[in-house]
């Protein structure tokens, strides 16, 4: 009888009861794959959107989605050299990742730091990822400089605060205000009401009225524009997501949802000239291409994590079976940090 894993399955778009827990023939790793035994998977936004049908990389239903995993090498193919049975790591999986087993090319994964549980492991690549690349790689925060970030509490938004903090820039966060004596602890020291009217006169008080050298905005439609009208000259607004998107009803209230929530005659390049700002856009999705890039980025995480310089936090994990709460738990907005699923 085959050996066999344990997956959680997206069979149809729909509310996070859809997912499904299914059983599946282990698979075997080839060429310079490793087998990882997963302890846990992440959680992502996207995620959602793809469960919803408004994700539109993620693989049709019925699927596997999930990004990221922390867990132990236990087989490698035959032309696999860097990791070993027993060796701990971390790995992009780019779908697939809700699985008890999987595997993935040498290159794709990381050897875990000492110091993590594979809990917090599974925090580490996407959020942190996603932010070097908003504040480092595209952003070019500099020190002294003051970024805007909304969903401050969320996985991303925690992990963009520890980067700032490694520049030595200011941040303005917006977050609910049951978050707020969190993200103060973790070195914000300018604090918005998320659900709060006024975002773009609460930051010009909070800057003297000059405005943000960067905003990180991962909510789409109004939220988009008031966040541009908070930059200061040279100004450069990241979009990253459209978590607006995601609520209640079904696949095509999803789908309305996403297309009123772009902006799309708001911003335009005549614009952008004559106001002297920036506006670009991230989905590490689309670097699967480019991993080379991505592991100098990651090693760089990493470096920062052994210097105790990034302090990954994962609010709670959940059972494959718990998958509907995990995701019913990040729509709510209740997380502070990573969600993991564990098999």
């Amino acid at each position: 009888m085959a050996e066999m894993m344990s997956q959680v399955w997206i069979p149809r778009h729909g509310a996070p009861e859809v997912l499904e827990l299914r059983q599946a023939p282990m698979p075997r790793p080839v060429d310079d794959q490793i087998l990882i035994k997963v302890a846990a998977s992440g959680v992502n936004f996207a995620d959602l959107m793809a469960r919803l049908g408004v994700y539109p990389d993620a693989p049709k239903p019925p699927c596997v989605v999930g990004y990221e995993v922390a867990g132990e090498v236990v087989a490698r193919g035959p032309a696999a050299t860097t990791f070993s049975p027993g060796d701990r790591v971390v790995a992009l999986t780019r779908f697939g990742g809700y699985s008890s087993h999987v595997c993935v090319a040498e290159r794709q994964a990381f050897a875990m730091p000492g110091a993590l549980d594979f809990i917090q492991g599974a925090a580490l690549p996407v959020n942190y990822l996603t932010a070097y690349q908003l504040l480092i790689a595209m952003g070019r925060l500099g020190a002294g400089e003051t970024v805007l970030i909304h969903s401050a509490g969320g996985g991303v938004g925690l992990a963009a605060i520890d980067i700032a903090a490694i520049i030595g820039a200011q941040v303005i966060g917006v977050a609910s205000v049951a978050k707020h004596d969190f993200l103060r602890r973790r070195g914000v020291t300018g604090l918005i009401d998320g659900r709060a009217k006024g975002l773009v006169g609460q930051v010009m008080a909070l800057t003297e009225g000059r405005g943000v050298d960067l905003a990180l905005d991962a909510r789409g439609g109004k939220s988009w524009r008031d966040s541009y009208a908070c930059l200061a000259p040279t100004g450069r607004l990241a979009v990253f997501g459209l978590a607006a998107a995601v609520g209640p009803g079904g696949r095509f209230a999803a789908m309305a949802r996403a297309a009123a929530s772009v902006p799309w005659l708001a911003f335009n390049p005549i614009r952008l000239m004559n106001d002297n700002r920036g506006i670009f856009g991230v989905n590490i999705g689309h670097l699967w291409g480019h991993i080379g890039l991505l592991r100098g980025w990651m090693e760089q995480v990493l470096e920062w994590e052994a210097l105790g310089k990034i302090r990954p936090v994962v609010d709670r994990s959940f059972g494959f079976a718990d998958a509907a709460a995990a995701h019913r738990y990040i729509e709510g907005r209740h997380n502070i940090g990573k969600v993991v699923l564990t098999p």
